[in-house]
């Protein structure tokens, strides 16, 4: 019993140190673990202010240089700004002396001029003196021949009337160059009313403008690549030349040279040329000519009042607006051919109907003759045949160049306005001789005049210029020069429309500065 109860605290004692043993160990532990972690949170510090301390140096690095490259852009823009208004100092130093030099000029031409028109101003005193003195000295002398002194006094009395003439011709032609002008504008007026047909020339090539010149490199490609596929696709002939920001498209086939020039137009315009783009820009002008045909062909119809025409020939007669004949577009005159043969069918109490209508037909061969063998005559009946249309028409067509007899009425109307339409004056272009020779007969009627320097002819013959003599001709007698060569002209030669006279006097005086 004794024993137990000893037992039991030395027991609790024991179990009570082992107890605080493991605590103790267990705090040991924990403060170990919590010293690690100390150590740890003190290690990524100093690895995070190690890093921060390299991103701070960095920065200050590339902020460093980036004030050195900003100082050295702007030293670099003050430089060429200095260099700048070093030039414009100097070039406006330089106009200053210029302008100093110009007005030491002035002043010696001013000092000149004042000089000359004090001896200018002499001179007139003198003559008026001496011709006092002489109409005195012919009184004194009066004792003359009733002859002699009538020659005299008519040579006066000639000399006064010449001036007076050529005062009175300047005042006329005024006056009549103003009634001329509205009169002109009347018979303008009245001429559009009636007839309103728009003339083009012939040509077998067309200019299209460049940006620049560097543009024909981009346009003839790598080992011209791009050239060809545009030439293979669209047949036309691209000419480039030493012509400055241009080329030439040259073909024979006017639809196929305006599918080159609006195709090669877009190109420019987009700047993107290679062969893909090449392709889809042909594509787009060639449907827009089309659409340009068909709306010509429709127009033509409207403006006519010709009714239930067959498509395709509303389509070739669209074709016709890209086709002329001696400088006439092919369309207006079948349009114009139309309305005076229908005109005349109406004052004659004829059937206006199918006059305009073969009038307007009359010449649609043309559309296709260049594609196909045979007369644009020919090809035109193969045309009307196949489309229908009747015999009255197709006969007009046939007699029209005289290849059938006329069976109608209405097809000798065609005829006349066929003929009427390709003569009117400014309807077709002169034949080349016929212009020369009515230039140089121009300049040779200029030079037959006394006083005559030189005459030029210019405005393809529509002006003539004369430099004349400052000594043989004064400012007034040069009016009557103009007026008597314009009477001349208009006896001897024979021209459309007008020629414009222009008297050019023209007095110099040089001297030398030593």
């Amino acid at each position: 019993m004794d024993k137990n109860i000893w037992l039991s605290p030395i027991l609790a004692v024991i179990a009570l140190g082992i107890f605080g043993y493991l605590l103790h160990r267990h705090f040991k532990k924990k403060e170990r673990h919590a010293q690690r972690l100390i150590e740890e949170a003190q290690h990524q510090k100093e690895e995070l202010i190690r890093e921060a301390d390299a991103v701070k140096k960095a920065a200050i690095l590339e902020a460093k240089d980036e004030a050195y490259r900003m100082r050295s852009e702007i030293e670099r823009e003050n430089r060429e700004k200095r260099n700048e208004i070093q030039r414009l100092e100097r070039r406006l130093a330089q106009k200053e002396e210029n302008l100093d030099r110009r007005l030491d000029n002035l002043e010696k031409k001013e000092r000149t001029i004042t000089h000359r028109e004090q001896e200018v101003t002499r001179l007139k005193e003198e003559a008026q003196t001496l011709a006092t003195r002489q109409r005195e000295e012919l009184q004194r002398i009066s004792g003359l021949s009733n002859e002699d002194a009538r020659k005299i006094l008519l040579k006066q009395v000639e000399d006064e009337i010449r001036y007076d003439a050529a005062r009175m011709i300047r005042d006329v032609e005024a006056q009549a160059r103003e009634e001329a002008e509205m009169r002109a504008r009347k018979i303008v007026a009245m001429a559009i009313q009636r007839c309103a047909v728009d003339q083009v020339s012939e040509t077998t090539v067309s200019v299209v403008p460049l940006p620049g010149d560097e543009m024909k490199g981009r346009i003839i490609g790598r080992e011209g690549r791009n050239i060809r596929t545009f030439e293979t696709l669209t047949g036309v002939d691209l000419i480039i030349d030493d012509t400055p920001e241009a080329v030439v498209l040259s073909s024979f086939d006017p639809i196929r040279r305006e599918v080159a020039r609006i195709a090669l137009t877009s190109l420019i315009t987009d700047g993107r040329i290679h062969p893909t783009r090449i392709e889809e820009a042909i594509n787009r002008a060639r449907q827009e000519v089309e659409t340009v045909i068909r709306q010509s062909g429709e127009r033509a119809v409207f403006e006519t009042g010709v009714t239930g025409l067959d498509p395709e020939i509303v389509r070739l007669l669209g074709k016709l607006k890209y086709r002329t004949s001696f400088g006439q577009n092919i369309l207006d005159h079948s349009i114009e051919v139309g309305l005076l043969a229908g005109l005349m069918a109406g004052e004659m109490r004829l059937n206006a109907a199918l006059a305009k209508r073969a009038g307007l037909l009359h010449d649609i061969g043309k559309a296709v003759d260049f594609e196909m063998d045979g007369t644009h005559t020919s090809i035109g009946l193969d045309i009307l045949r196949r489309c229908k249309e009747s015999r009255e028409v197709i006969n007009a067509v046939a007699a029209h160049h005289e290849d059938e007899e006329p069976t109608t009425i209405e097809a000798v109307l065609v005829q006349s306005a066929d003929a009427i339409s390709s003569a009117r004056p400014g309807a077709r272009r002169e034949m080349l001789e016929t212009y020369v020779k009515r230039v140089q007969k121009l300049e040779e009627v200029g030079d037959s005049f006394q006083g005559v320097e030189k005459t030029y002819a210019v405005q393809a013959g529509r002006e003539i210029r004369v430099i004349v003599r400052p000594k043989d001709i004064d400012d007034i007698m040069a009016v009557k020069l103009a007026h008597d060569m314009a009477k001349r002209i208009e006896e001897e030669m024979e021209y459309p429309g007008q020629i414009k006279v222009t008297v050019i006097r023209e007095t110099r005086a040089v001297e030398y500065a030593k």
